[in-house]
């Protein structure tokens, strides 16, 4: 018990130990902890469609129809209509063959990349990517090559590589794997000229794009959609747990990849069935997303996002509806984010492993339910000193 006390001592000393916030009220604009009221600025609920009245009415009416369980996994007995009907939606969404859905993102990912690859596989990954991403691509045995963020140069250098001492011919597969937003810096990737590269040297790209679905592309499909490049992107990873204010991850891709997925994804296939309750009303939600309500809850979320790109003078745009607020010593970060709660604000601090030692930050995310009353108030908390 000792070598565990230590270990969360050497924590606490670097101002990187974490504990679990209770919040005692439903996920919005404003929550609860306790008697403070706060203005939450840390959520993934892009569009405010976590507590929807929609959905909710949506939640219900599943479960007096499908009841709280699954049974087994989906193989076993657990695949219920919901499951089905919303991997249709989701291909129609997305524009692919099939959709495989996953009780989480980061299944997904794990599921996902053990399934495709395997030892003698190559898997070329962002920097910066995704802690499942890079965990899976670990787990599946593959090579493991990894490249500085967005730098494509270093990209085709290690494609160029791989491709010398593996040609297309053989039966080697290499997998690029990128985000189309990164979770804790808010940037895009340079998808035209990923996309570009993975085909000159007849490789696999997985798009991740938990963090742009429902925000970018028409209907909130994504980047790829938003760039003309669905069609040319092999597997679309997401989550419905962010934009769609739901829970759970996806894989679409052609129908042989999604059916190689059913047959070795290891997190799929040892998994009981999400909830059909919760695949109901993840199926409403991307009916939300395509429609004009969808179009409406956008057109105010960026909104928010111009005005507080002007309010804090930044005169590169936003790409995303994450902000991070850079400071570098976790100390700092730890100070500013009690500061804001002291003023009514929740703003995480995020420190390493999550983001380098020397870069921890605020991560600022703005909502379509947000007012741009509580957005100029939070500009105005930044702002000073």
């Amino acid at each position: 018990m000792r070598a565990f006390e230590s270990q969360l001592e050497e924590l606490q000393h670097n101002d990187l130990f974490r504990d679990l916030r209770v919040l005692d009220s439903a996920q919005g604009p404003e929550i609860r902890i306790g008697d403070e009221t706060l203005l939450n600025f840390s959520s993934n609920d892009y569009l405010g469609l976590a507590n929807s009245p929609t959905l909710r009415e949506a939640f219900h009416t599943a479960i007096d129809i499908w009841g709280t369980g699954s049974g087994a996994s989906r193989l076993v007995s657990g695949t219920l209509a919901p499951h089905r009907d919303l991997e249709a939606a989701l291909a129609a969404f997305k524009g692919a063959e099939a959709a495989l859905t996953f009780s989480t993102g980061y299944t997904a990912a794990v599921g996902t990349l053990g399934a495709i690859l395997t030892k003698g596989d190559v898997v070329i990954l962002d920097k910066l990517s995704h802690a499942c991403l890079i965990d899976a691509a670990r787990l599946s045995g593959a090579t493991l090559r990894v490249f500085p963020h967005n730098h494509l140069d270093k990209l085709e250098d290690l494609l160029r590589k791989t491709r010398e001492k593996h040609p297309p011919s053989g039966d080697t597969r290499v997998l690029v794997v990128t985000e189309s937003v990164f979770s804790m810096d808010g940037d895009r990737a340079p998808l035209a000229e990923i996309v570009a590269l993975k085909e000159k040297y007849d490789a696999l790209l997985l798009l991740d794009e938990a963090h742009a679905l429902g925000v970018l592309g028409p209907g909130g499909r994504g980047l790829a959609e938003e760039l003309g490049l669905s069609a040319r992107v092999d597997l679309h990873m997401g989550t419905l747990s962010k934009g769609a204010g739901v829970s759970g991850g996806y894989l679409c891709a052609s129908r042989p990849i999604i059916d190689t997925l059913i047959n070795h994804a290891r997190s799929f296939i040892f998994s009981t069935a999400p909830p059909p309750a919760v695949a109901a009303t993840a199926r409403r939600a991307l009916e939300i997303l395509g429609s004009e309500e969808g179009d409406r809850l956008r057109e105010r979320l960026w909104s928010h996002l111009a005005r507080l790109q002007t309010a804090l003078d930044r005169k590169e745009p936003l790409e995303s509806a994450i902000l991070p607020w850079i400071v570098g010593e976790p100390a700092r970060a730890l100070e500013l984010s009690q500061k804001l709660r002291a003023d009514g604000f929740l703003v995480p601090a995020i420190r390493y492993p999550t983001v380098a030692r020397d870069a921890a930050r605020l991560r600022i995310t703005l909502s379509a339910a947000h007012t741009a009353a509580q957005v100029d108030a939070l500009a105005a908390a930044l702002r000073e000193p």
